[in-house]
């Protein structure tokens, strides 16, 4: 099928390089030209404008747009007044299910269809694919099939060909009609929640581990540092590399995100190149959101996010401010 793609960065580019593989015709477009060099050298079409784009394709029209949440209004706002009824619209970002009910409800007034899909796989979806979790109008969806079925880790239809999307046979294959407007960016929303607390317990289990050679330090003795219960207990020097390299064969916590820790700590067991800055983008922050709007405890999901505020200083005077009262009311000095 023909489709066209806006937005070429890290997950973009390789996207239209697994479609245009996969057989179909993919009309790119990204504002750096080389960016487009490299989609062409893929064997896409290079345009020079979101409008060029939709002039290139033919009608039913499906824009895939691949920016960032922040641009994905004034993108659509771009190639609105160029669509049709019948085209396709679909955010693969990682927008705010709410804009997406908005976005559907005002383009469905000039009959155009939006899909928000839940992408994930990142840098390795080119070779293994990308899980996609889909979210708009049935019909619109059964007419894209063909491309995601293609970008999806199983790359084909099942076997009850286009049309299966909401079933498990899709599922299997690495793609889910979850339901619609804003379904797909929901489920994302969620799994991009769980992926903050499984990174932060791998996070915090490796640094327990890190830690155990404390006993062989030599300790101060004073008010101000809590000792030891026995020195004995914690004289381990561990290579933690080696130890997340076993993890990753046979042992019930083995994943892909234990795979590319593992990966980082055989290239560099300090870590050295890394400040430990964690960024957010927003999906955990909306995942909690939403657990707090429909009463549901996520306690894991909730401090993992709050660990991710702490690491870039976020904590700094609140920290400052328990050092205060300390000093005021025990004389305790920092050390």
């Amino acid at each position: 099928m023909q489709i066209g793609m806006i937005g070429l960065g890290r997950m973009g580019a390789n996207m239209v390089r697994r479609l245009t593989q996969g057989g179909h015709h993919c009309v790119a477009y990204d504002r750096s030209p080389e960016a487009l060099k490299t989609a062409v050298g893929y064997g896409a079409q290079a345009v020079s404008s979101p409008a060029e784009l939709v002039k290139a394709l033919a009608p039913p029209r499906a824009v895939w747009i691949m920016v960032p949440a922040a641009i994905v209004d004034s993108v659509i706002a771009q190639l609105k007044p160029q669509l049709a009824a019948g085209d396709i619209l679909i955010d693969g970002g990682n927008s705010n299910y709410h804009d997406d009910i908005r976005r559907a409800d005002e383009l469905k007034a000039a009959g155009v269809h939006y899909l928000d899909v839940g992408t994930s796989g990142g840098v390795l979806g080119f070779e293994d694919g990308y899980c996609l979790m889909i979210g708009g109008d049935t019909d619109a969806v059964a007419l894209v099939e063909p491309a995601l079925a293609t970008l999806a880790p199983g790359g084909r239809l099942p076997a009850g060909g286009a049309g299966a999307a909401a079933g498990s046979a899709a599922a299997a294959l690495g793609y889910l009609h979850c339901g619609p407007a804003g379904a797909g960016h929901f489920v994302k929303m969620v799994h991009n929640g769980i992926e903050y607390g499984l990174m932060a317990a791998y996070a915090e289990g490796l640094n327990v581990l890190r830690h155990a050679d404390a006993g062989l330090a030599a300790k101060t003795a004073d008010a101000e540092t809590a000792p030891l219960s026995n020195p004995r207990f914690f004289q381990y020097q561990l290579d933690i590399a080696a130890i997340t390299e076993v993890w990753r064969h046979g042992s019930i916590i083995s994943s892909r995100l234990l795979d590319l820790t593992a990966a980082a700590l055989a290239k560099d067991g300090k870590l050295a190149g890394f400040a430990g800055h964690v960024a957010d983008s927003g999906e955990g922050r909306w995942t909690v959101e939403a657990a707090i709007e429909v009463g549901v405890p996520a306690p894991v999901l909730s401090a993992a996010l709050y660990a991710r505020f702490e690491s870039r200083g976020q904590a700094d005077f609140a920290n400052k401010v328990l050092s205060a009262m300390r000093l005021g009311f025990g004389g305790h000095v920092e050390k």
